[in-house]
């Protein structure tokens, strides 16, 4: 398999479940800041220029981070990072798409890619102020679908490495997590399949989730 990434991304969450999975694949780096994205090659391979994609074994291409991650957790390692029954599978599946639409989509985006949201300059720091706030809505819900629980679905699972990817932004951003959420981070920094993707993303494991409580 290849996998199309960039270091920090969302596409960090596809890199752990790979690991976990101790899947054999390839890392290929698209530079978005450099517009890697839009050039043909990467046309090629994915047409919506974005990332992650996921070129499988027989060269068919998935992409979008809920997909890709039920396609490993249903189809790799023997299903061993996919939930057993209907209820968890619903609960994985609903948090996948909440974090890639909601937590992702209206409130990390509106902070990192201000400009798709108001080309107005001078309006930048409200819209980034209003991502915040969505962030910080948005993890508040989570964190109330994590009491008294230490994985999203039941046992591990790939919605869990999804999830992670929004946690490490908000740490990276220095956006503070509530005590369900943070936990779950920290629980996450302690695999070690996690700890290896940072290091070879190019960050310090050891130095993450120091953050206190709110």
């Amino acid at each position: 398999m290849k996998l199309y990434m960039t270091p920090g991304s969302c596409s960090t969450a596809i890199h752990i479940i790979l690991e976990e999975l101790e899947e054999i694949f390839e890392a290929h780096i698209v530079n978005l800041p450099a517009g890697d994205q839009f050039k043909p090659d990467y046309l090629a391979i994915n047409p919506k220029a974005n990332i992650p994609a996921l070129m499988r074994p027989d060269g068919a291409v998935l992409t979008e981070v809920p997909a890709i991650a039920y396609w490993l957790g249903r189809a790799r390692g023997r299903g061993k990072l996919w939930p057993k029954d209907v209820e968890n599978e619903t609960r994985a599946l609903e948090m996948m798409t909440f974090v890639a639409g909601s937590i992702h989509g209206h409130g990390f985006a509106r902070i990192f890619a201000t400009g798709n949201f108001c080309p107005d300059s001078s309006l930048h720091e409200s819209v980034k102020a209003q991502g915040r706030l969505l962030v910080e809505k948005t993890f508040s819900i989570v964190n109330k679908a994590l009491e008294d629980k230490s994985w999203i679905a039941g046992d591990y699972s790939v919605a869990d490495a999804v999830l992670f990817y929004v946690e490490f932004w908000a740490d990276k951003t220095e956006i503070d997590l509530p005590p369900n959420v943070l936990r779950h981070y920290r629980a996450m920094l302690e695999r070690p399949a996690v700890s290896r993707v940072l290091r070879e993303e190019g960050y310090r494991p050891e130095t993450l989730g120091q953050r206190a409580e709110i």
